[in-house]
């Protein structure tokens, strides 16, 4: 293989990197340092160009609304283990980060195709039968912990707002509001909220959980950075005090 040919092989749109040169989508980063928010760099890096404010405001609130949520999550909680266990903060981020899946953090991505199928059928009821039938859950509504999610009224109304001032449709949004409907009283969650706005900014599904992930990433650290800085070694799922339920079977009487 010949110089060209390595050079095509790891060849990318996203970045130029040459000596004395750091170009972000055809952008000298020079040109980015103070005067874009990382918000906006991430955009830049995802979509290849910049986003206008409207766009950037409605990603930021929904970046910021998935940041944490306690050592309750399992992310949360084993990135703080890792922290006690003599690894890096990198290697605890990426305990946490590395489970967010289909069940802990994938919901958002699913909400997205489910929202996407009510906008191109026009049915939410038939969409929802169709989904309810796969599984008893429905992605992006109900919550284990709250009875009503605190982040889904500010999102939905700056997804409103978005929508009056033109900068996104509300196809999605309106999608979303017909599924609560079908779904009442089971309201809307964090993950059906955020997918309105992954959704309305035209990012595809599987973008929807690699943004949360970059989200939940900041919490994610804040617990391990803490975790750390407390001592403690070898923390485990529960207190050394208490002793999992042994379930297998018992000896038998000699």
């Amino acid at each position: 293989m010949n110089t060209d040919e390595l050079a095509q092989w790891w060849g990318t749109a996203i970045s130029r990197i040459e000596p004395g040169v750091i170009e972000l989508r055809g952008r000298p980063v020079q040109d980015l340092i103070g005067s874009a928010s990382f918000v906006s760099v991430i955009w830049l890096l995802l979509r290849g160009s910049l986003p206008s404010p409207g766009q950037a405001a409605l990603l930021e609130a929904a970046l910021v609304a998935s940041v944490d949520h306690g050592p309750q999550a399992p992310s949360i909680a084993a990135a703080r283990m890792a922290a006690t266990c003599g690894v890096g903060l990198n290697t605890a981020v990426a305990t946490g980060a590395g489970m967010l899946g289909d069940v802990h953090g994938g919901a958002g991505e699913q909400c997205v195709r489910l929202l996407t199928e009510i906008v191109e059928t026009g049915d939410a009821g038939a969409v929802l039968g169709r989904w309810r039938a796969r599984s008893r859950y429905v992605p992006g509504f109900g919550h284990r912990f709250h009875p009503a999610d605190p982040r889904r009224g500010p999102l939905l109304s700056l997804v409103a707002a978005a929508q009056r001032d033109g900068v996104v449709s509300g196809e999605y949004l309106r999608a979303a509001l017909a599924a609560e409907a079908q779904l009442a009283p089971v309201p809307m969650n964090i993950d059906g909220a955020t997918a309105v706005i992954y959704a309305e900014l035209g990012f595809p599904a599987p973008l929807a959980r690699g943004l949360f992930v970059l989200s939940r990433s900041a919490g994610i650290l804040a617990h391990a950075w803490e975790e750390s800085q407390q001592s403690r070694r070898i923390k485990g799922p529960m207190p050394p005090s208490i002793l999992p339920a042994y379930l297998g079977p018992h000896g038998s009487p000699a």
